[in-house]
C-alpha cells in the first residue's frame, strides 16, 4: 500500500511539473518517504535522479530544502500559475480558487526549513 502511495505522489509531482497550480516539491518528498519504507529500488532511483535527488537527500539528511529549490518552486507557481489563472480562467470564483491554490502551495514550500550553506 505504501509503495502504491509512493507512485501516486510521484505521479502528482510529475503532473506538478506541467500544471502550475500543483506544487512538485512536497509531492516528491512524500513519494521519497513512501519509497524509503516500501521499495529500496524506487528510493535509490529518486536519490539518483539528477533533478530530484539532491532535494530528497537534503530532506532526508538534514530535513531542509535549498533556497534555490524554494525559489524555483515559488517563482514557477507564481509566474506560470498566475499567467494560467488570468489567461485561461474567465470566471471570477475560479480565479479566486486558483489564487488560493497558488498561495497554499507557496506557503507550504516557504515553510519548509531552508538548508544552511556550507562554509567554505
Amino acid at each position: 500500500m505504501v509503495r502504491l502511495l509512493g507512485f501516486l505522489f510521484l505521479g502528482l509531482a510529475l503532473l506538478g511539473v506541467f500544471l502550475p497550480l500543483l506544487p512538485t516539491t512536497p509531492f516528491v518528498l512524500v513519494a521519497a518517504g513512501c519509497f524509503a519504507k516500501s521499495s529500496e529500488r524506487m528510493h535509490r532511483w529518486i536519490l539518483a535522479n539528477r533533478t530530484f535527488g539532491p532535494m530528497v537527500r537534503d530532506w532526508e539528511e538534514k530535513r531542509c530544502v535549498s533556497c534555490r529549490v524554494k525559489a524555483i518552486a515559488i517563482t514557477s507557481m507564481l509566474l506560470v500559475g498566475g499567467l494560467s489563472i488570468f489567461v485561461m480562467l474567465e470566471d471570477f470564483w475560479w480565479r479566486v480558487a486558483g489564487v488560493m491554490l497558488i498561495l497554499a502551495g507557496s506557503i507550504t514550500v516557504s515553510l519548509l526549513e531552508t538548508c544552511k550553506r556550507k562554509a567554505g
